[in-house]
């Protein structure tokens, strides 16, 4: 298995403001990267770590055994986050972190389905339990529903072409396999498209997401987040591409506005102040080096609001 380097590490573990006796939750465990470096921090604190993948849980649990013992991983989706905490009898935690990343496992596991570079059966799916996978999409989606997530979800402005050339492809046989896949939506994109970038690139991420609702669950979750947090917390979101990144962004300004009509005023009475406070008024970007390092951080960003009433 490689190794999976966790992006953004540094600035979104040290941004939470962690205390040993801190009450956390990482909605996205993966392979314990964040978790591992946060229960190191906690020692007189818990960890809660949601996640949906079985492999992943294994993995993790064993790393994060050797570092303590106080923590619990949920198998579930982090939309389930204020549900799930509530049966074990938590309404309130101090940190939250997102990385809505897929974790280099997944992407390098063949069998999962999520590269477009190896050939695997079409599936992507984080929680191998449920029914909808890549397959499904690609064979049973009408040309419509194609394009609409090629547009909207993978913001390819050949979306209409590749699924007009994927119904086309499929009335002599279905599409099984990732390079299959790939092959069909080469022939749909101008050459002097493929250069820089590779055409099935926008096309896998746009499946990827469908397969996992991952921008259905997004604004609810966050929103249960920002509700769970105590006074003083902190929620830090690392996101991938540009559509988590405005819902993201859009949410934390929301939560951060003042009111209109007292905007402006000397001294705002404190019952009209926002609940929340931007961290940092800008998203933070990896550095050089870490891209360097690891080029899947390239696209990411970090932002961070804290609950200040």
């Amino acid at each position: 298995m490689e190794k999976h380097i966790s992006v953004l590490l540094n600035e979104s573990i040290s941004s939470l403001n962690l205390k040993v006796n801190s009450i956390v939750v990482d909605a996205t465990l993966g392979y314990g990267g964040h978790s591992s470096n946060i229960l190191d921090r906690i020692k007189e604190g818990y960890l809660f770590a949601f996640d949906q993948d079985s492999e992943a849980i294994r993995h993790s649990t064993d790393r994060l055994s050797k570092i303590g013992t106080n923590f619990t991983i949920i198998k579930s989706n982090f939309v389930n986050m204020k549900e799930e905490l509530e049966k074990l009898g938590v309404s309130k935690v101090d940190a939250i972190l997102f990385d809505l990343g897929v974790s280099s496992p997944q992407l390098d596991d063949r069998e999962r389905g999520f590269s477009y570079h190896n050939d695997a059966k079409l599936d992507m799916r984080m929680d191998k339990d449920q029914k909808l996978s890549a397959y499904e999409v690609v064979n049973n989606y009408s040309k419509e529903e194609l394009a609409h997530i090629f547009k909207e979800y993978g913001e390819s402005k050949f979306a209409n072409n590749i699924a007009k050339r994927i119904v086309e492809y499929r009335k002599d046989k279905t599409i099984e396999t990732t390079l299959e896949l790939v092959e069909v939506i080469k022939t749909a994109v101008p050459m002097k498209f493929r250069i820089d970038k590779h055409p099935a690139r926008q096309i896998f991420q746009a499946i990827r997401i469908e397969v996992n609702h991952e921008l259905d669950v997004l604004e609810p979750a966050i929103l249960q987040a920002l509700e769970i947090l105590n006074v003083g917390g902190r929620c830090a979101i690392i996101t991938f591409h540009s559509l988590e990144d405005r819902t993201v962004k859009r949410i934390f300004n929301e939560k951060c506005r003042i009111d209109d009509k007292v905007k402006g005023l000397p001294n705002i009475p404190k019952e009209y102040l926002p609940d929340f406070k931007l961290v940092y008024n800008k998203a933070i970007n990896p550095s050089v080096e870490e891209i360097e390092n690891n080029p899947r951080a390239r696209s990411s960003k970090l932002r961070v609001i804290e609950k200040i009433k």
